[in-house]
């Protein structure tokens, strides 16, 4: 017997079934390796759990699992029991042998769907989708397209399918259908990136001609750029050069307005000190009693009396003389007094003028008064008499009056010189204390001079530093741009000049449009966004076209070689069943030349599917003149069926099949031969049979009974067979 693929042992441990079809409750089903069979009535719902095992595989059709639409998965409900409101199905593998490629000793797939439509799938408890488990299994040689399930009525499945879909089950089987889905999906892939290659060439044929009149613009301003770039490396060398002597003047200046803010900060305390001192030595002023006003007016009455008894004095002298004259005096003695009377008062009052031209105001009016008296002489003269005792008396009294005035005068000098050596005293102390208190002041106004005149650099410092902001901004520039590296020395006058032509080349220039300079660089970089596309579009299309053609050739190499061991078996099994005869599968092949395929690709036209052939079937029946498959009978079609299924087994054994009363139309002798077999190939491939037989069922390992319950549920029953 022939072995295609190398075989790696491992079986279904169980299947477990909630709320699906007519399983309402949980059923468990273990499966020990080799066959088991599940019998049962008509009705008991012994195909449900084919088709719960193909639903797992993948199925999406619901006619395939004799049903309208997924909803009639989940348990319906009967007059006994409720409906429910999910089905779950979950198949586990043992795989300590790893013939799946998954890390776990043990691999369940459960499948869930509810009645709003969700369905999901689950990998060992972590959710999957529909494709991961579709191509999970195809690597396993397992699927719902080829033979690993047959379902009830489809013995003959082979015999009746199109020669593509028999090709397919073969596919499945040998384990070429991963292969398939990989083209698929590649060839999915490739009709996108095709179809995305062709829009992305329309967009570049689109934009190309706008791109190329956006380049000759833009070029028109490529010397503006340069110009614009000089210009602005110039204006940061202007203005980081102005910017860092204005920045170290004010870091000069810091130190110096720090050490005037610290020496103001010491002098003030002290200058309060010695105001307070001052103010100390004001409060210490000596009393003076009466105030000097009031004394000068108490001197200036008593001086003011004092000359009035002196007048008094003077008068009566003059009468005490005029009266001890013997001879008559021909001036009137009146007269004479007083003329001596007005005289002696302008006298008093030149002594005490100072100004020289009143006093000689004053005397020409005494002179002027004498001449007068003396120029008139009296018409009578009469002689007064006074007595001399009396007014000695009189004179007495009065130089009395006098010498009291005096000692009075001489009490007030005794105090004003007493007062005048205390306040000498007192205005030294406080000279000395005024002086100390204005020092401190002028010290204090020196730093505060020298203060404000550092606040005034600073201030013409941060004026020059604004001033120098507005320049830049009238440029469009910032001055925090130039905050960093300025050059040591700059001629300030020949950058000026060379910023001054470079501004006036870019005037002559022009203004450049921004947005059409902003839309070609969009331009630009679309286009060559749409080229590194176009490119990695074009290797994607050439790598995939490069996997199909890989895929392909291994398909069909692989299909070719595999065939030929096939046909062996399945002569074999073929002569066993009819008792003599030939048969054999061949491909009905359409397949493009490579160099049509080759030509397609270096066009990158989307050449059709290539078509890898069906697959025919070639036999004589013995002591028939049967060479058409149409005139075979149904046990024959089916027998055909089963010798094809036994070759694929032979070859290629799967991990487990599905048959369901494949052996319903076989005569007695064919249904021997058919459980033989099953029995014999129970040790590579593990077999789940849905039969009547009793021949079939003597060849499994344990029998699963299925009935119908009173509720309307399917119940199963195992019984392990030694």
């Amino acid at each position: 017997m022939h072995s295609y693929i190398s075989i790696t042992f491992m079986h279904l441990k169980r299947l477990e079934l909630v709320g699906f079809k007519s399983f309402a409750q949980k059923t468990v089903l273990d499966f020990p390796s080799g066959a088991a069979a599940i019998v049962g009535p008509n009705g008991s719902g012994k195909s449900n759990i084919i088709d719960a095992i193909r639903w797992l595989l993948g199925e999406r059709e619901a006619k395939n699992m004799r049903s309208l639409k997924a909803e009639d998965l989940i348990f319906a409900g009967t007059p006994n029991r409720p409906r429910v409101s999910l089905a779950q199905a979950t198949i586990v593998f043992d795989n300590k042998s790893r013939f799946f490629d998954i890390d776990f000793s043990e691999v369940a797939i459960r499948r869930r769907i509810e009645r709003d439509g969700t369905s999901q799938f689950f990998l060992n408890d972590a959710e999957v989708r529909l494709k991961d488990v579709i191509d999970f299994f195809a690597k396993a040689r397992l699927g719902t397209r080829g033979f690993s399930i047959i379902n009830q009525g489809d013995s003959d499945l082979f015999v009746r399918a199109l020669p593509k879909e028999r090709r397919a089950m073969l596919e499945e089987i040998l384990g070429l259908r991963q292969f398939q889905l990989k083209k698929h999906e590649s060839e999915l892939k490739l009709k996108n990136s095709r179809f995305n290659m062709e829009k992305v060439q329309a967009l570049i044929d689109e934009i190309l001609p706008h791109l190329k009149v956006l380049r000759r613009q833009a070029t028109k301003w490529s010397k503006h750029a340069d110009l614009k770039k000089e210009l602005s490396d110039l204006e940061a060398q202007y203005f980081g050069f102005k910017l860092k002597e204005i920045e170290s003047e004010l870091v000069l200046t810091g130190p110096a307005f720090e050490a005037c803010e610290k020496n103001i900060r010491v002098l003030e305390p002290e200058l309060r000190e010695l105001e307070e001192e001052l103010r100390q030595v004001e409060a210490s002023q000596p009393s003076q009693g009466k105030s000097f006003g009031a004394r000068d007016k108490d001197k200036e009455k008593f001086f003011k009396e004092r000359s009035e008894l002196q007048r008094e004095i003077g008068k009566l002298e003059a009468k005490i003389e005029l009266g001890s004259e013997k001879s008559a005096n021909r001036f009137d003695v009146k007269e004479l007094v007083q003329l001596v009377e007005e005289t002696r008062e302008i006298v008093e009052d030149a002594i005490l003028e100072t100004d020289i031209k009143v006093i000689k105001k004053l005397l020409r009016s005494i002179a002027e008064r004498i001449n007068t008296v003396f120029e008139n002489e009296p018409e009578e003269f009469k002689v007064r008499s006074f007595s001399p005792s009396s007014l000695e008396a009189d004179k007495e009294d009065l130089l009395k009056r006098i010498a009291a005035i005096d000692k009075n005068l001489d009490e007030f000098t005794s105090l004003e010189r007493e007062a005048s050596e205390k306040l000498t005293n007192f205005n030294a102390i406080f000279r000395k204390a005024f002086e100390a208190v204005e020092s401190k002041r002028a010290a204090l106004a020196n730093l505060a001079v020298k203060k404000n005149k550092i606040i005034l650099e600073r201030e013409r410092a941060n004026i020059r530093k604004q001033e120098l902001a507005r320049q830049a901004s009238q440029v469009g520039r910032r001055l925090e741009e130039f905050s960093g590296e300025a050059p040591a020395s700059l001629d300030l006058a020949s950058v000026e000049k060379k910023i001054l032509r470079l501004r006036s080349e870019l005037a002559g220039i022009g203004e450049i449009d921004q947005g059409l300079l902003k839309e070609a660089e969009e331009t630009e970089n679309r286009y060559q966004f749409l080229e590194s596309q176009l490119e990695d579009l074009k290797k994607a299309v050439s790598d995939l076209q490069s996997l199909i053609r890989e895929l392909d050739s291994k398909i069909h190499n692989n299909f070719k070689s595999a065939l030929q061991s096939i046909n062996e078996e399945f002569q074999k099994y073929f002569r066993m069943m009819f008792g003599g005869g030939q048969a054999k599968l061949k491909i009905k092949s359409s397949l493009k030349s490579e160099n049509n395929s080759e030509t397609a690709v270096e066009n990158n036209v989307e050449e059709s599917e290539p078509d890898l052939g069906g697959i025919d079937i070639e036999l004589n029946v013995p002591r028939k003149r049967i060479h058409s498959l149409d005139m075979l009978s149904g046990g024959e079609k089916s027998l055909v069926s089963l010798a094809v299924l036994f070759a694929l087994i032979s070859v290629s054994p799967p991990p487990f099949l599905v048959l369901d009363e494949v052996d319903a139309a076989l005569d007695e002798a064919n249904s021997q031969r058919f459980a033989n077999l099953v029995k014999e190939f129970s040790k590579k491939s593990q077999f789940l049979v849905v039969t009547h037989n009793r021949t079939t069922m003597e060849a499994a390992n344990v029998l699963y009974g299925v009935t119908m319950g009173e509720d309307g549920t399917s119940k199963v029953l195992s019984l392990k067979l030694e």
